[in-house]
């Protein structure tokens, strides 16, 4: 084993801690047909989210949309826009379709020369489930970067995105935080 030398964990990479991208809207509002193609896709036949008789007879009294839903609204795009992910290819053959893919709101990169990059977990905190009609916004915050040190002695960060999710009456619909590590 190793002894650790250096830190991963430099004073400009804390600095990242707090940084925050735009606010951004999602293209399009939450609807009906986007409702029934996204939970066939998810496979969940719950009638909250199609049965308006039985919707109503629920604590929420209309029809709900899975809460996650919001995630993927973000990053739909208009159709005259230009496919970010396909651009991240053509950049980039050996791209993951994940980093360096530049979206509206996009947080700045994470100035370190780790690069190999792996899922360390989500969450989703819920507060309101959107409705039929509503606009999404969407803003990203690095909420948190850890340092650990690997088997190897060898250290490696463990970067926690945080994203924020609001309706049009900027009632806050869900928080997700996704964490990965830096290796």
């Amino acid at each position: 084993m190793t002894q650790q030398t250096q830190t991963a964990l430099t004073p400009e990479v804390k600095a990242m801690i707090g940084v925050t991208g735009d606010v951004v809207e999602a293209w399009g509002v939450v609807d009906a047909e986007y409702l029934r193609r996204f939970t066939q896709a998810v496979m969940d036949p719950d009638p909250r989210y199609w049965d308006q008789e039985f919707a109503k007879t629920t604590p929420y009294g209309e029809i709900i949309t899975p809460p996650i839903m919001v995630s993927y609204m973000a990053s739909r795009i208009r159709p005259d826009q230009e496919d970010p992910i396909t651009k991240a290819f053509e950049e980039d053959p050996m791209s993951d379709g994940i980093g360096r893919v530049s979206r509206p709101g996009s947080l700045p990169r994470v100035p370190t020369n780790l690069i190999r990059v792996l899922n360390a977990g989500n969450e989703l905190e819920i507060y309101k489930y959107p409705s039929i009609g509503d606009k999404v916004f969407s803003q990203h915050k690095y909420s948190d970067i850890r340092e650990r040190v690997g088997r190897d002695g060898s250290p490696f960060l463990i970067v926690t995105t945080e994203t924020t999710y609001k309706n049009q009456k900027d009632e806050l619909l869900c928080i997700t935080r996704a964490s990965s590590i830096r290796r």
